[in-house]
């Protein structure tokens, strides 16, 4: 099977992301040949998978579906960890103790791992204001200044305890697994605590424009029923029934369903949400059986769910084998014969059930092709968290009093393009230009005669070898970037251009901006106050280079003015959609409990369940479609 790469097409820019200094007078001087702000979100369709009768039966019961499989904390080995935990506030996550990772991504030059495990910000501790940004210049205006302080530590989230996976209890919310001892830094005073993931947490809320997704692009945006690879795992295959004695074995791929590709990812990572070596056939086999929700209590207002909500009582009224058959097409659970998952992967079809040993190989076709139900539901339901009714959006929209004229002075800045070409990255009416809509009409960029995937960005965070993201490369041994994958375009001078891929992460859109600190890959700024002051100055560092070591072309050094960072900033805060922040439909959700590190500190905490640090949960209500009080943003207590 072919890699499925978009056609290359080539748009030259000549300045990067940037925010430089600008006069009322000269904005409106170069308004002719500025682009136009970016109009309202409302303006592009939300990107639908292809061929999606196919599989799905009743889309409002996928829906329903894929919001309890999003909120539901039975999905985790440890019946304690959802999708949600780390997506519940803004869609992003603003817990602020044991959310510290020490740098699990930095690579050698050859690009082999060398991950680090030595914490600057030890696990299970509180983090501060003070604490941040992670890296602070002696001269905040001069990228080349001498830091007062730099670590390579991520702020991201907490996940699983370190254990391996053994088999599915029944009727249990809690996988059989065994604890392990963790040998990669989160433990205290010999103590396991809670590990954390090695990349910030970005916000799923407008996740649906993207044409990839994950911070490294890995979520493909064809689907392939089984992982998050796409077309690029030549294996992944599901099953089909001819009949209800009749499976055959199939290669699907689905168009504009890269959040189906990255919902499955999660619930297998062993530092998210899995204990390690657990399949998602496994995960069908502990879920079909039990109630949707169980654990939790579900809003009788609920602007998805409150038809199956069970309210005061926990769950919903129907189980996840009775939400499938509703929701998906019979030809993709109806077989009464089973799958045999060998040691090598691959699977054959048998006629009856076994026993004993055998059991954890061998599932009915509705388990096996759980992760394509998983995925597809999911999928349907994060396409409904959309944010486009912002003050800028109604702004854009004809309302000329629903922003400031400080905010219609950032915007005018933020587009600039002798000025500030902001809007070069953050493109379109998403922001970004990874979305579907920029990508598809030109999947690579070329800027100071270099060539990168679009939509992605090395803007000097920290040094590339840290993480390379976009850099690296498949399991298949393909490289994540689909520039790097072409042969290399010509700039304008008809010379090839180098390539560069080493430390570029996606760029995100900037809607609910102000709600979803800390900002960038490695959750290293903790202000929007300082993310203006990081463009302006041009980066962290005054040198960008690959593992190669050839030059990655920096951001321009821009020094603006406070004035000019106050009216961005003003501009920045019109993106918040209020419906996100008061949590109404359709952000409202189920009731959950949140781990929230340990009891003590960085050097001392309590033992808990098998030995393990004792968690703290945060519990968040329940919310109907009205909403209710907005979350506190990170640090905010």
């Amino acid at each position: 099977m072919s890699m499925n790469i978009p056609t290359f097409g080539i748009r030259t820019f000549t300045v990067f992301i940037c925010i430089i200094l600008l006069s009322p007078v000269s904005i409106s001087a170069q308004a002719d040949e500025d682009p136009a702000r970016p109009p309202s979100l409302k303006t592009i369709p939300v990107p639908e998978p292809s061929n999606l009768e196919r599989f799905v039966k009743n889309k409002q019961m996928a829906i329903v579906l894929g919001k309890a499989l999003f909120w539901d904390m039975q999905i985790g080995s440890d019946g304690v960890t959802a999708c949600a935990s780390c997506h519940f506030n803004a869609g992003a996550d603003n817990r602020s103790k044991n959310q510290v990772n020490p740098g699990f991504n930095r690579v050698h030059t050859d690009g082999s791992p060398a991950p680090d495990h030595h914490f600057d910000f030890g696990p299970n501790r509180q983090l501060a204001m003070s604490d941040f940004p992670l890296r602070e210049l002696s001269n905040p205006l001069d990228r080349a200044s001498t830091p007062i302080r730099d670590s390579n530590d991520v702020v991201s989230s907490q996940g699983v305890f370190s254990m391996l996976f053994k088999s599915v209890k029944p009727r249990s919310p809690v996988d059989h697994v065994e604890f392990i001892t963790s040998n990669d830094g989160f433990q205290v005073d010999q103590i396991n605590v809670r590990r954390v993931e090695p990349r910030n947490t970005p916000s799923v809320i407008n996740a649906v424009f993207n044409f990839r997704n994950f911070l490294d692009g890995r979520a493909q945006n064809e689907f392939n029923g089984i992982n998050n690879w796409g077309a690029r795992d030549p294996n992944a295959h599901v099953y089909r029934a001819l009949s209800a004695t009749r499976l055959q074995r199939e290669q699907i791929l689905i168009d504009n369903a890269s959040l189906a590709s990255t919902a499955v990812a999660p619930p297998l990572n062993p530092l998210e949400m899995s204990a390690a070596n657990r399949s998602f056939p496994a995960i069908g086999r502990k879920l079909l059986t039990a109630r949707a929700l169980a654990r939790q209590k579900i809003h009788p207002r609920d602007s998805v769910l409150s038809e199956y909500s069970r309210w005061p009582q926990h769950g919903l009224s129907e189980s996840y084998a009775e939400l499938v058959r509703a929701a998906f097409q019979p030809e993709w659970w109806q077989a009464s014969k089973r799958i045999r998952v060998l040691d090598d992967g691959n699977t054959q079809i048998i006629d009856e059930k076994r026993h004993g040993n055998h059991a954890n190989r061998e599932f009915s076709q509705m388990e096996y092709n759980f992760s394509l139900f998983f995925g597809l539901a999911t999928q349907l339901y994060m396409a409904t968290l959309v944010a486009d009714d912002t003050p800028y959006d109604r702004f854009m929209e004809g309302d000329n009093t629903a922003i400031s004229a400080a905010a219609i002075r950032g915007v005018d800045l933020f587009r600039s393009q002798t000025r500030g070409r902001c809007i070069n990255c953050h493109e379109g009416a998403e922001l970004t230009g990874a979305s579907v809509t920029r990508v598809k009409a030109s999947p690579t960029r070329i800027r100071d005669g270099q060539a990168f995937d679009r939509g992605y960005n090395n803007i000097g965070i920290r040094p590339s070898a840290e993480d390379i993201a976009l850099g690296g490369n498949d399991p298949f041994g393909q490289p994540l970037s689909y520039t790097r994958a072409m042969a290399a375009p010509n700039c304008p001078n008809n010379e090839p251009c180098p390539i560069v891929a080493d430390g570029f992460f996606k760029v995100p859109g900037l809607r609910n901006v102000a709600l979803t600190a800390p900002y960038f890959h490695n959750g290293g700024v903790a202000k929007l106050r300082d993310v203006l002051d990081l463009y302006s100055r041009g980066g962290n560092f005054a040198e960008l280079t690959q593992l190669d070591g050839s030059v990655i072309m920096p951001l321009n050094v821009l020094l603006n003015s406070e004035s000019e960072k106050d009216d961005l900033e003003a501009w920045l805060h019109t993106l918040t959609d209020e419906r996100v922040h008061k949590r109404q439909a359709p952000f409202d959700h189920p009731q959950i409990f949140i781990p929230n590190g340990h009891p003590g500190d960085e050097t001392q905490t309590s033992v808990g369940l098998f030995g393990n640090a004792a968690d703290r949960f945060i519990e968040i209500p329940a919310v109907g479609r009205e909403g209710g009080k907005p979350l506190k943003r990170f640090l905010e207590d």
